[in-house]
């Protein structure tokens, strides 16, 4: 990953000066009349990410003005920083809720998924590591998911997905284990095994354990279909161009659980990703199959590209096995949740309403929006099936993410509190500084609501 910030000290670097766009007029009648004409000429007060260089005598570059939004939604401004002229810059500012926006929006600007392109120089921001640990940990996370989520299917596959999460176990100090394959049927996990047996690339439910066994055990649970034909039933190419990102809920869920580990929550936590690709052979899952579950439940398989929450189905039901205090899952479930809310306003649903309000409010806050939805009891109906306990692929052709929701929620025992996030994974450029790609939709907002919930002692 790529985003052009750098923790070692350097006293030679480019201040970079943020001016609030409510406090402009008043900051521009302290400058002096040149500073007074070059603002004016470049609209600095006009609109957050407008920038004006300021040059001394000979030339070169003094410092930088950057206008910046009242409510220092990082997201809004962070376009600024690929056209800021290559050098080493550090932020000027007394106040730390300025700085640590800059310090964000920069982050999240500067990111440049470069695995296959030749590196490039780019203007750079030195931040002390020890004053904004917090904020770079943000950064690394965001920018993991984003990686995770760009990297085409041929290197980021089940067995590749495999080798991250294995090398990211050994890096914190993590138990990794994983179920590959034929073992899938014989230790009870059917609904995975029947998606992704037709993958030259075999399926497994990847693990992750950390933490302190006393503490709060809490499970994150990421559908990882590392890419998505559609099966038999299979996708037109326009929707299957960008399925390399049907992966992006384990990917979210491995952010969230470096954001964890790096800020030490005092959290038991399991990870779990079933991950799998949605392939076509002769051995492929069809419509009309019945799968069998770890639960008992039969599903009938009313379209094979409704897949994610077939293998999500073993998963949670495994995730409540050990008793959890509170199970998390982000999938890029549903095409309806676009449509109903967006590319970055991202559906929470919750068998406790309490927690979705609340990572509705730490959403506003982190600017990372959500919103909730119900689990409308009364369209279970729908995913009901003849000749199965449950269908896939509701009969309702309205309330798609809805009933995905309520498909999910039969793998959860009531008394556990759950959470499920349907992330579109993905954005158009206005939150990565204006390259369209991989995004980390819902992280923030469920973390913060986490660091309130379980703070670190």
């Amino acid at each position: 990953m790529t985003h052009f910030i750098s923790t070692e000290d350097n006293k030679n670097s480019i201040p970079v000066v943020p001016v609030i766009l409510s406090t402009y007029d008043t900051w521009l009648t302290a400058q002096n009349d040149y500073l007074k004409a070059v603002c004016e000429q470049h609209n600095l007060g006009r609109k957050a990410g407008n920038f004006v260089l300021d040059r001394k005598a000979n030339g070169s570059l003094a410092k930088v003005y950057l206008a910046v939004n009242d409510d220092l939604n990082p997201y809004v401004f962070c376009h600024a920083f690929k056209n800021f002229p290559v050098a080493k810059y550090h932020i000027e500012t007394d106040t730390s809720e300025v700085m640590s926006a800059v310090i964000l929006a920069w982050g999240f600007g500067s990111y440049c998924f470069d695995r296959y392109l030749k590196a490039k120089e780019a203007a750079v921001l030195c931040v002390n590591a020890q004053v904004h640990a917090s904020e770079l940990s943000v950064i690394e996370a965001t920018c993991l998911v984003r990686d995770l989520i760009n990297t085409p299917a041929d290197d980021m596959g089940p067995t590749e997905m495999s080798d991250f999460a294995e090398g990211f176990a050994e890096k914190n100090q993590t138990t990794f284990t994983e179920i590959i394959g034929d073992a899938l049927l014989t230790e009870n996990f059917p609904s995975i095994h029947i998606v992704g047996r037709a993958s030259h690339k075999a399926p497994r439910l990847i693990e992750l354990n950390w933490g302190n066994e006393k503490h709060p055990k809490i499970s994150l649970v990421g559908k990882g279909v590392c890419f998505d034909t559609g099966g038999n039933n299979m996708k037109p190419s326009s929707s299957m161009r960008w399925m390399k990102k049907d992966m992006g809920g384990g990917a979210h869920v491995l952010g969230l659980a470096q954001l964890i580990i790096d800020h030490q929550l005092p959290i038991c936590l399991q990870v779990l990703i079933p991950c799998v690709e949605n392939a076509v052979a002769g051995n492929a899952y069809r419509q009309g199959d019945v799968a069998q579950t770890r639960s008992g439940l039969t599903i009938e398989i009313g379209h094979t590209d409704a897949e994610g929450r077939v293998i999500l189905a073993d998963a949670l039901t495994y995730a409540c096995e050990s008793q959890p205090e509170l199970i998390i899952d982000y999938a890029t479930l549903t095409g309806a949740a676009r449509v109903a809310m967006g590319p970055t306003v991202t559906p929470v649903f919750s068998n406790r309403k309490e927690i979705s309000d609340a990572i509705f409010k730490n959403g506003q806050s982190t600017h990372d929006e959500t919103w909730p939805l119900p689990l409308q009891q009364s369209y279970k109906k729908y995913i009901k099936s003849s000749i199965a306990d449950l269908t896939n692929s509701a009969t309702l052709p309205q309330a798609g993410c809805i009933t995905a929701a309520l498909f999910l929620e039969h793998f959860v025992t009531a008394e556990t509190p759950w959470v499920h996030i349907d992330t579109y994974g993905w954005n158009f450029g206005d939150r990565t500084g204006g390259t369209e790609g991989g995004e980390a939709l819902g992280m923030l907002a469920v973390f913060n609501w986490l660091k309130d919930q379980y703070p670190a002692k």
